[in-house]
């Protein structure tokens, strides 16, 4: 993470304020973010993971067309402009992703499991600097893919989607 990666979060969030208490204000905040990524596209599947003792890529929240501030906060601060990739992520960059992402906090209609999940990623970097963690951005499920993260978040997701199926429909 930069100085001026940092002094970028701190101008968007004197810019965009400390607090964005309602459904209209986050939607703003991601249409003002996407409108400094040209060509971004909500990715299909996007995840932050870390890998466990066997050297997977494990993911506690993966994002499926759903939470797409979080993928436009972290393109903001990887400077990811779309397409399927993999980013190493270090506590400091991390760091700026939940300052930058933290006001969204303040809006009761979401849950947040993203920034939850994130706080948690961080305080594990922060403890043990030989943990590994990668932000994955999965563009389409049919894309080839030739990294191994793109193909842990697909399946990761893929396996998630097969497990609900076969819980049976939900009956209230």
């Amino acid at each position: 993470m930069t100085a001026s990666a940092s002094a970028t979060v701190s101008a968007l969030l004197a810019e965009l304020g400390d607090r964005w208490a309602t459904p209209e204000k986050i939607a703003a905040v991601k249409e003002r973010l996407i409108a400094d990524l040209p060509g971004w596209k909500t990715p299909a599947a996007y995840g932050l993971g870390m890998y466990d003792v066997s050297g997977e890529l494990v993911f506690g929240v993966k994002n499926v067309g759903e939470h797409p501030l979080p993928a436009v906060v972290m393109a903001t601060i990887l400077g990811h402009e779309g397409g399927s990739k993999s980013y190493e992520i270090n506590a400091a960059t991390l760091q700026q992703a939940i300052r930058l992402l933290e006001p969204a906090g303040a809006c009761r209609a979401y849950d947040h499991p993203n920034l939850a999940e994130w706080k948690k990623i961080l305080k594990l970097l922060k403890g043990d600097r030989q943990l590994e963690a990668k932000m994955v951005f999965v563009a389409d499920f049919d894309d080839w893919r030739e990294d191994d993260d793109i193909d842990d978040l697909c399946e990761a997701v893929y396996y998630d989607a097969k497990s609900t199926r076969s819980k049976g429909p939900d009956r209230g």
